[in-house]
């Protein structure tokens, strides 16, 4: 049992291992993409990823700060 106890934690690192190495090789992308320095700093240029492929949503309006009532205004 004890031994079952030491090898279970490597073998489950090497299925793991296993499954992020088929996930690379199946992700088909040939061009990772480069970062270049550009007059804004440094830019992706290439890779598999299309400028829509990425969903930004627009930030939310805050909420008001909340006031504190009952305490008198500094001056």
């Amino acid at each position: 049992m004890t031994r079952l106890r030491a090898v279970a934690p490597l073998l489950v690192a090497a299925v793991l291992a296993a499954v992020a190495v088929a996930t690379v090789e199946g992700a088909g992308c040939d061009d990772p993409g480069r970062y270049e320095l550009g007059v804004n700093g440094y830019e992706l240029v290439g890779g598999c990823i299309a400028p829509g492929d990425l969903v930004v949503p627009e930030p939310g309006q805050q909420p008001p700060a909340p006031t504190e009532l009952g305490t008198p205004a500094k001056s």
